[in-house]
């Protein structure tokens, strides 16, 4: 059985703009962002490829046409061989008449409601029903779909499919929590021999929703939304949570069965209607929101949130469920210091939270639940590795075309990791291209920017000469499965290879990994086996026999607000742009002229 998944429509962006002023500061809060396309074969995941690193467009809502003709391509399938399309949004007809109720039944006005309906009426009728989606794919692909080949899969199953496929198909309980699904922003329950059981009891409505809450913080705190969360994450750690935090007296109240709610759920102005609350509960008017001290306090507070919350969550799963595994999905499953708090506080032996947590997991989640369910563990193990990859010939036509620029060595291959290890011995910035790219937010290793750790300034070299990014932003470490438990205090974890959790620096390493090391003595550290990753383990054996230094820096190829690199072109425009000092493209060595 063949089954496409995609997530990404023709005219979201201008949609959501239009509708509901998406744009700006604001362009992400829209459905369809991270848009992708993953291709299911027999069962195993053979293709994924996100948009954004085809069309060079950071977070791309648009229909992903270059994604789905690469995976099709690259399985040898012809569309028309496609036995089922999946897309992970369903807006069936009862839960739209759900929807119009609930704008019914609002504290709005009759005019604010008569508005509200007509444009939802408008987003449904062009953009989100199961006829618009079944056109905009007819349209962009030429293709005439049979109307029951196409399966819109709802969002939170799709995120939830994603983390159950990746982590091996095995019984788990479950928690989704996103910024907005159609109707909801969070749910749990478990999965037993395939079968999903929803605690329909415990679900959060989208006024309610958590991620968006977190989103408006950020935006608050001048960053943008649904986009740049992670930063707010970082920030919490250069100043301690208020002693009585006002996030927890004032704007969320825990209720029972794992349901909370919060203080602005049900007023007209929106989540906007934030700025003044928050700027009550901190004492902040425009001018304090750029301070760093004042942003790190709300981060902190905003952090602490986020934390108790999500544990309130995880007690009420405990309650339902006597399974001892979780996987944790959706946007907010990548703050990945609460994933670490929540795996040491539970009763959960191991929380998997995979590397396509958030939305970009939804195209692979769509198409396994449109496969449907077997009730027995995948045998295939997960790999991130499943985008475009690039040989000798291409990787030389694009460094012939910056011959003027550029000068290269072919090395062996069996002296890459060698070479590499000696460049990376010393104070150098060294840009890592191999084999088929990751799929996902983070750099796993195949499209990295590399450094030593041991130097405490190359945080600050990097920040300011490479990735032109805010100076609090800390960067992870690479480290080996076999050496973690040596360098990080990992608690019950026995791996962490998609960057997801947060481990303390032993002691002894603190002075050894300086740069690789938040202010608060932890890292998020990515492990790595000659299996997962055979190049990658290399370079980490020949480094640590040089250096004695057992972990590398690990942060995306890429610059702030760009995609991570994807082709040899890209590699090398985003070399050529910044301060990197050489470039391993596949076998060749590169460096600037």
């Amino acid at each position: 059985m063949i089954v496409l998944g995609y997530n990404g429509f023709t005219h979201g962006a201008d949609t959501f703009g239009r509708l509901y002023g998406a744009t700006g500061i604001d362009r992400h809060s829209i459905l369809g962002h991270d848009a992708a396309a993953a291709l299911l074969v027999d069962g195993e995941l053979v293709a994924a490829v996100e948009e954004e690193r085809l069309n060079r467009e950071k977070k791309t809502s648009a229909f992903p046409a270059g994604s789905l003709r690469w995976c099709l391509d690259t399985a040898g399938v012809r569309l028309d061989e496609v036995d089922v399309v999946a897309f992970p949004w369903s807006f069936s007809p009862g839960l739209v008449h759900t929807m119009i109720q609930d704008i019914g039944r609002s504290e709005l006005s009759v005019e604010e409601k008569f508005d509200r309906l007509r444009r939802f009426g408008e987003l449904y009728a062009g953009l989100v029903g199961k006829e618009a989606i079944h056109a905009d794919f007819r349209r962009r692909t030429g293709h005439d779909l049979p109307a029951k080949k196409l399966v819109p899969v709802p969002h939170h199953m799709a995120h939830l499919m994603c983390g159950y496929h990746l982590s091996g198909e095995q019984d788990t309980a479950f928690l989704v929590s996103d910024g907005r699904a159609e109707r909801l922003s969070s749910v749990m329950g478990e999965v037993r021999d395939g079968r999903v059981r929803l605690f329909e009891k415990s679900a959060i409505g989208v006024n309610n929703s958590l991620a968006l809450l977190f989103g408006e913080i950020t935006r608050y705190l001048g960053f943008m939304p649904n986009n740049d969360e992670y930063k707010v994450m970082g920030l919490a750690a250069f100043a301690p949570p208020p002693s009585d935090n006002p996030l927890l007296r004032h704007v969320v109240e825990l209720r029972e069965d794992g349901r909370y709610h919060l203080a602005l759920a049900n007023d007209p102005s929106g989540t906007r209607g934030y700025y003044p609350l928050l700027d009550r509960l901190f004492g902040g008017d425009e001018r304090r929101r750029e301070e760093t001290e004042f942003r790190a306090t709300v981060a902190a507070a905003a952090q602490q949130m986020v934390e108790e919350v999500t544990a309130h969550q995880l007690r009420a799963l405990e309650a339902g469920t006597n399974l001892t595994r979780l996987v944790y999905e959706g946007g907010l499953a990548l703050n990945c210091v609460n994933n670490s708090k929540l795996l040491e506080n539970s009763r959960f032996t191991d929380i998997h939270v995979s590397f396509g947590a958030s939305d970009p997991g939804v195209a692979i989640g769509a198409a396994v639940y449109a496969a449907g369910l077997a009730p027995r563990p995948r045998p295939v193990p997960a790999t991130p590795y499943l985008g475009p990859s690039y040989d000798d010939g291409q990787m030389l036509r694009a460094l012939h075309a910056h011959a003027d620029r550029v000068e290269w060595t072919e090395l062996d291959e069996d002296a890459v990791a060698g070479q590499t290890a000696k460049l990376l011995g010393e104070k150098t910035v060294v840009g890592w291209f191999q084999g088929r790219a990751e799929y996902g937010p983070r750099a796993l290793g195949n499209r990295s920017i590399l450094a030593n750790p041991g130097f405490a300034d190359i945080k600050d070299i990097i920040n300011t000469r490479v990735k032109h990014r805010e100076p609090f932003r800390p960067f992870a470490p690479v480290v080996l499965e076999s050496e973690a438990h040596r360098v990080f205090d990992m608690g019950e974890k026995t791996s962490s290879p998609y960057m997801t959790f947060v481990f303390p620096v032993r002691p002894e390493f603190h002075d050894v990994i300086p740069g690789a090391m938040h202010v608060d003595g932890t890292s998020r550290a990515q492990t790595v086996t000659p299996e997962s990753n055979p190049k990658l383990a290399e370079l980490l054996v020949r480094f640590t026999e040089l250096t004695g230094v057992p972990c590398l820096v690990n942060t995306s190829f890429n610059i702030a607000g760009e995609p991570i690199v994807c082709s040899p072109a890209d590699a090398l425009a985003c070399f050529l742009h910044t301060e990197i000092d050489a470039l391993v493209l596949g076998r060749f060595l590169v460096v600037k002229k």
